[in-house]
């Protein structure tokens, strides 16, 4: 073969090689990408749960920490939230939660937010916001992030029955 054959073959080859190699650098670089993306998803998911456990260490009502009621007239009306002096951590019910906010850093990711809301719900409608008090409260805690393309949002029925 001559020397200008060889070349041509030579440089296609190496062509071929670059090529391959990219979609390599590619494929590669899609993986860390979407692992990435599953951490921030991940500890999102982990931080609303970890309040919605937070949560569920408080009493039902402000009115139900001593005695039990069988009046829905007797528990909190809207609107929902802390009482005058009550600040967190030193929350004692489940609608002290109502329009919580806290930013969280994490190792990888940081400005993630977390936030709640509390409201009555019916027996058998939990999905819909009831406007009287009933025996049931849902809360919604939701998880955002810059690096969320969509936020995170976990939901939990509490009960007094």
């Amino acid at each position: 073969m001559s020397n200008g054959v060889q070349s041509f073959l030579s440089l296609g080859a190496m062509m071929i090689f670059s090529l391959i190699s990219l979609r390599f650098d590619s494929a590669v670089l899609q993986n860390v990408e979407v692992e990435v993306e599953n951490k921030v998803y991940l500890t999102a998911f982990s931080l609303a749960d970890d309040l919605l456990e937070e949560i569920k260490q408080r009493a039902f009502d402000a009115n139900t920490i001593d005695f039990p009621i069988t009046n829905t007239a007797g528990l909190t009306n809207y609107p929902m939230g802390p009482a005058t002096g009550e600040t967190y951590p030193n929350f004692n019910d489940i609608d002290d939660f109502n329009g919580y906010k806290r930013l969280i850093d994490a190792p990888h990711a940081e400005k993630y937010e977390v936030s709640s809301v509390v409201y009555y719900v019916g027996e058998n409608t939990p999905e819909v916001k009831s406007s009287i008090r009933t025996f049931y409260k849902r809360t919604d805690v939701t998880v955002n992030s810059p690096y969320l393309k969509n936020p995170v949002q976990l939901s939990f029925i509490f009960t007094l029955k």
